[in-house]
């Protein structure tokens, strides 16, 4: 028997490869990596990569949470999502500058699963989900998301921080001398440029038809003024194509347009969009503000502490911009002290919506569409971009000086009660404008369109969202061909270098959570376009050589 327990001795133990580990597999390989390499860097036999490979499809169809390093019969699959659209709810809350708590994260939690388990397709989880501690604990530690946690501090914590940075902002703005035209802020909001208040008969055919995707009209817009109101910095748009097929039917120049146009799948602002937005647009428009009125030169850009805000900001301006000061409102306070917070962000977007009801009412008015017909065919992201450009412009210095009031009242001039219209006439003219075209609309129905569109993604929201991250909505096919075409030699060595980059990062970096965050982040972001051209080029090399062999 002792040669047997040799024997046994001497064989190595059989050790499963994880989803993740085979996903990163096939990865390398679409990345440009040959097979025996792949086989010597993971320890594997040459046949058990190719098996991974064949199984490409079936692989990457098991889409587990962040974190699961296998899926097992054990967990329901309903679980997998609902950690999936939690993490995208978090990283919501985040980019709105809230800190969540335990309490609020596991409520949350059973209300996706609830959600989740009514909808067509999903196996129900028959046991049901408690959300408990214990499947807390696990899931921040699989996700990483011990920094964004908050353990029920009271609410009044957050009022005390925010006087106490009041506070200390007066004596910054006394002590260094800065004037209102010096001191910025600077604010991300969602706007779901085409949709109507809930009640419209459009809006009641559109979700009825099939196919309806809810968060198809949704783009992110980062706004940014002074305090004295009379600079306004060009924004940040940010939608989930770069090219739009409206955009080659009007042959719009993107260098041109009144917004900095950025994409990225979530439609949301990202690190590096910002980062870039800060260094191309406001850095040179203040500048050259500042000089053009002989005013000293040094400024304030003011904040919240969202994600896509980087604490290190300063460090990475360009050295023409070292004139700029950044300071960080805390955590939970932009709806006491956020001057964008304040009515300007909630202005433009009831300014919106009497400009595409003015829109939709002369299109209508001076032509032979229907309504349903301008909706339905006419009214695209181009026209959405047309109204955007004219309801910033008309929010007002007033509107913009007077949201400094919480936080810098010496900085507001005080004017005549009559010396602007009151914000009920603009919701007055949303109604008029909408029952001259037969929709019956009220002021109510208008408040609760410019309200939704604070609130926080619904489960459908986040659902569709996710397809539109993973890619399995936007089709490369709608992007317009870039003037520079990128060879698949380019684009596989991209790809490599990013995988070389990434596991180089996941092995040494000291923070392994806050790693794969930001891995995952930049996978999704920068070179998920990159890998759909070059999918898309092999697809076409395939198609070719196939054609060539046919007689």
């Amino acid at each position: 028997m002792a040669p047997k327990k040799a024997a046994e001795a001497g064989k190595r133990k059989k050790e499963m490869i994880l989803l993740e580990v085979k996903k990163e597999i096939i990865r390398k390989h679409e990345g440009g990596m040959r097979l025996t390499d792949l086989a010597k860097e993971y320890g594997r036999s040459a046949s058990t990569i190719a098996t991974i490979l064949k199984m490409k499809k079936k692989i990457t169809g098991r889409d587990a949470a962040k974190g699961v390093t296998r899926v097992s019969k054990q967990r329901p699959p309903v679980l997998d999502e609902v950690e999936k659209l939690l993490l995208l709810w978090i990283e919501q809350k985040q980019r709105a500058g809230d800190i969540v708590t335990e309490a609020i994260i596991c409520k949350k939690a059973k209300a996706l699963h609830a959600d989740l388990n009514q909808q067509p397709g999903m196996s129900p989880d028959v046991e049901g989900f408690k959300a408990s501690r214990g499947w807390f604990e696990r899931f921040k530690t699989r996700s990483g998301i011990h920094s964004v946690v908050r353990h029920g501090e009271a609410a009044s914590s957050d009022v005390a921080a925010a006087e106490e940075f009041a506070t200390k902002f007066l004596k910054v703005m006394v002590s260094e001398g800065y004037l209102p035209q010096q001191v910025f802020n600077c604010n991300e909001t969602g706007l779901f440029w085409k949709r109507m208040p809930k009640r419209t008969f459009i809006t009641e055919e559109e979700t009825s038809l099939p196919g309806h995707k809810p968060m198809k009209d949704r783009l992110t817009l980062l706004f940014c003024a002074n305090a004295s109101g009379d600079l306004k910095i060009k924004p940040l748009l940010v939608y989930h194509s770069e090219n739009p097929r409206a955009f080659k039917k009007h042959k719009v120049n993107k260098e041109q347009l009144s917004v900095l146009w950025r994409s990225n799948p979530k439609a949301w602002v990202t690190r590096f969009l910002f980062v870039q937005w800060v260094n191309v647009v406001f850095g040179p428009a203040v500048k050259q503000y500042l000089v053009d009125n002989n005013l000293p030169l040094k400024a304030v850009l003011l904040m919240d502490n969202a994600p896509a805000h980087p604490p290190g900001l300063e460090e990475v301006l360009l050295e023409d911009f070292n004139f700029i000061k950044v300071m960080f409102l805390p955590p939970n306070s932009t709806p006491l002290l956020q001057p964008m917070d304040q009515q300007v962000i909630s202005n433009f977007k009831k300014l919106y919506t009497r400009e595409l009801f003015r829109l939709c009412f002369e299109m209508t008015n001076r032509s032979s569409l229907t309504l349903h017909e301008f909706w339905r065919a006419h009214f695209d992201i181009v026209s959405g971009l047309q109204i955007i450009t004219i309801a910033w412009a008309r929010v007002s210095k007033t509107n913009l000086n007077s949201a400094w009031r919480n936080l810098w009242p010496d900085c507001v001039v005080e004017i005549a009660s009559d010396a602007s219209a009151p914000e009920t006439t603009v919701l007055e003219e949303i109604v008029f404008l909408g029952r001259t075209m037969g929709l019956e609309v009220t002021e109510e129905d208008v408040c609760e369109l410019v309200e939704g569109q604070y609130s926080e993604l619904t489960t459908e929201d986040l659902v569709e969202l996710q397809k539109e991250a993973m890619g399995e909505q936007i089709s490369f096919e709608e992007e317009e061909t870039s003037e520079e075409q990128l060879s698949s030699r380019e684009l596989k060595e991209a790809c490599q270098m990013w995988v070389n980059l990434q596991t180089f990062v996941q092995q040494h970096h000291p923070d392994k959570a806050l790693a794969q965050r930001l891995v995952d982040s930049f996978d999704t972001d920068i070179m998920s376009p990159f890998r759909g051209m070059l999918k898309k080029h092999q697809r076409r090399q395939t198609l070719e050589r196939f054609l060539q062999k046919q007689p």
